[in-house]
């Protein structure tokens, strides 16, 4: 079983660095592909409301007999649930299909610009936490101003920023914020959906030290101080994506790695991306 070290995040609770994402498995396999991340040694689990698979995650956590207070679990509201009343809903509803008394972290899965709504909704995330429904809160796909208003608004400060972020796009300036502020960086899409696994870089990084390039990225995301979830279904790769603890990237490496920047999303533009609002 792999030792997975932990960030501390800051209000003192721990997560898992290396984290199982369940984006865009359906519900019905969810179960299935959670369970074999669970007998890999994974303990952190990412879902989300939109994502139709909570109830899936619950199912594997109740049959795996492995205690509660080993595991760790998020979720995320959706767009169109924010707003204080409605999150209070959403978050039952969620934790209903979990199957949870408490969660480990909530996120606020896009800061939806055109609502407006997500300062009323981080308030009703402090509730959750202060009334010990929640161990942890934080955002996903927010962006220095978003925070910053959070911040002008005397708000307690997120534990945590779900963010894409990859070779490609490396999100220098808002890592950089969140070191500034206490805010650990989350990385979502770690591998870039696969994008950067050709690069000769990284090729010739995993042929130096045995391993896969997927490996050497998410080994170089652990390097950064990121906590990062990649996401599989196949049995193979949920072991390796977990053994990339035996290794190190050195200097040259991280130097090659650092040159792939080049401000590529995979996915929406948190400032422009108002789905459900």
């Amino acid at each position: 079983m792999p030792f997975v070290p932990t960030i501390k995040l800051n209000n003192g609770v721990e997560i898992p660095q290396l984290g199982f994402g369940v984006f865009q498995v359906p519900d019905e396999e969810t179960t299935e592909a959670v369970t074999r991340a669970l007998e890999a040694g994974y303990r952190s689990i990412d879902t989300a409301a939109a994502y139709g698979n909570e109830r899936g995650v619950g199912e594997a956590i109740k049959a795996s007999g492995i205690a509660r207070d080993e595991l760790f679990i998020t979720t995320k509201l959706w767009n169109s649930a924010q707003g204080y009343d409605s999150t209070l809903r959403a978050f039952d509803d969620s934790m209903g299909k979990l199957g949870l008394d408490q969660l480990d972290l909530y996120l606020i899965h896009w800061p939806v610009p055109a609502a407006d709504k997500y300062v009323d909704t981080w308030k009703a995330f402090e509730k959750l936490h202060a009334d010990g429904r929640i161990r942890a809160i934080g955002v996903s796909n927010f962006q220095p101003s978003h925070l910053r208003r959070l911040l002008d608004e005397g708000l307690t400060l997120p534990s945590i920023n779900q963010v894409e972020l990859h070779p490609a796009l490396q999100q220098a300036t808002l890592r950089a914020f969140h070191t500034e502020h206490g805010i650990a960086t989350e990385a979502w899409s770690p591998l870039a959906q696969g994008e950067v696994l050709d690069a000769p870089e990284i090729t010739a990084i995993a042929a130096k030290h045995g391993k896969t390039p997927a490996q050497v990225v998410l080994r170089w995301h652990l390097q950064l101080g990121n906590v990062v979830i990649p996401k599989s279904v196949t049995p193979k790769r949920i072991a390796e994506n977990i053994a990339v603890f035996d290794f190190e990237l050195d200097g040259d490496d991280l130097a090659a790695i650092t040159g792939l920047e080049r401000g590529h999303r995979t996915g929406p533009d948190p400032d422009t991306f108002n789905l459900g609002a």
